[in-house]
């Protein structure tokens, strides 16, 4: 099976760095235009000359918040004018901070509703107008394994990953009959800056060197170890392609077995 987006256009948040980046590339190899953002605008600029010139991709990259309701909806806006419709709308953000109930206050959890779950919501609201009519037009969500199993330390991704998961859902079926599917991707243990990170923080909450609580990590993983970028991405152009034609409403978890609930 051959996955391809030859003549199509794909919007990817969150593209500088991770699991944005990994799509951004999959999506690019697989022959689509592309509009992509970060706020790290300096960073997301050599990664669309990247993407130009190892696979001649047409890119659109701008420096946006996605928290910030009137630059995502100009970005989204301007690259559905710009390219002349959308296919695809890969909706992704930096994890909030980590931290239990006890250390977070109200300002931490409204930035964490904006920047997690509202930034889907409103990614979504300005891209429709841009996919109606588009054969095989698709959302995909990226989530977290949280959104079934809630991680120690990450309240705010715990409350807020299954929250985009029912909107989701519910988008499925209200979308169904204009022809757009929509799932949610879920990554384990992948190997990132947010990962290496938040492997420093349960290290110090539990004693530990960030290596050992690696090692540990590791350990409860069925295949072993870490997946990567390039693993995870693989899958959300599966989501993408019209090999997943008939696939909407669902999650799926890309954690190499680490998930280990029945549903």
């Amino acid at each position: 099976m051959q996955l391809s987006l030859e003549g199509k256009t794909a919007v990817v948040l969150a593209a500088s760095q991770g699991l944005g980046r990994g799509i951004a590339e999959a999506f690019a190899a697989a022959g689509a235009r592309l509009a992509i953002c970060s706020r790290r605008e300096d960073v997301l600029g050599k990664v669309a000359a990247d993407l130009h010139g190892r696979f001649g991709a047409d890119v659109l990259a701008r420096g946006v918040d996605v928290a910030s309701e009137a630059e995502l909806t100009a970005f989204i806006r301007d690259a559905g004018a710009r390219f002349g419709g959308l296919d695809a709308l890969v909706t992704n953000a930096g994890g909030p901070p980590a931290g239990d109930f006890d250390d977070l206050s109200d300002v931490q959890w409204t930035s964490a509703v904006d920047l997690v779950l509202l930034s889907v919501a409103r990614s979504v609201r300005a891209a429709l107008p841009f996919m109606a009519g588009r054969a095989g037009a698709s959302i995909t969500c990226v989530v977290s394994s949280s959104a079934k199993v809630p991680i120690p330390h990450l309240v705010l991704s715990n409350s807020l990953r299954p929250a985009i998961v029912g909107l989701a859902k519910s988008l499925s079926i209200e979308l169904a009959p204009k022809g757009i599917r929509v799932n949610c991707l879920a990554p384990g243990r992948i190997d990132t800056e947010r990962v290496r990170h938040l492997d420093h923080v349960h290290a110090e909450k539990t004693g530990v060197t960030p290596e050992a609580w690696r090692r540990q990590s590791e350990a409860s993983i069925p295949w072993g170890r870490y997946g990567t970028p390039a693993e995870f991405a693989d899958v959300a152009l599966f989501l993408a392609s019209d090999a997943a034609r008939y696939v909407t409403g669902q999650t799926l978890f890309v954690d190499g077995g680490l998930t280990k609930t029945l549903l």
